[in-house]
């Protein structure tokens, strides 16, 4: 999925088929909810801080590997966020499913 504010190149028919040739999907917000953008700015600023900054990757599944580590072992258990009542995302999830933190 690529997600992206109502920027006019989603209804491209080039980008169109781009997305599709690789396997993805395009996404635009609704008009007037820069709330979605403001969340993945702060996320994707994150990342690029602790993961993609800090080392210079030999291969893409070294890459992928320390996204998804980062991910799961930093961002989602640690960073409480203020629509899940300051609880980290995992913390919610195991109250509301009734399964053991990991």
């Amino acid at each position: 999925m690529v997600h992206s504010e109502r920027g006019s190149q989603f209804p491209l028919q080039r980008l169109r088929a781009d997305l599709k040739g690789n396997g993805l999907k395009g996404s635009m917000g609704r008009f007037g909810a820069c709330a979605n953008n403001a969340a993945m700015e702060s996320f994707f600023s994150r990342l690029q801080r602790n993961v993609l900054d800090r080392v210079r990757w030999s291969t893409r599944a070294d890459l992928r590997l320390a996204i998804v580590t980062w991910i799961e072992k930093t961002y989602r258990r640690k960073r409480r966020q203020r629509r899940l009542g300051r609880l980290t995302p995992v913390e919610f999830e195991t109250i509301n499913t009734g399964l053991k933190a990991a």
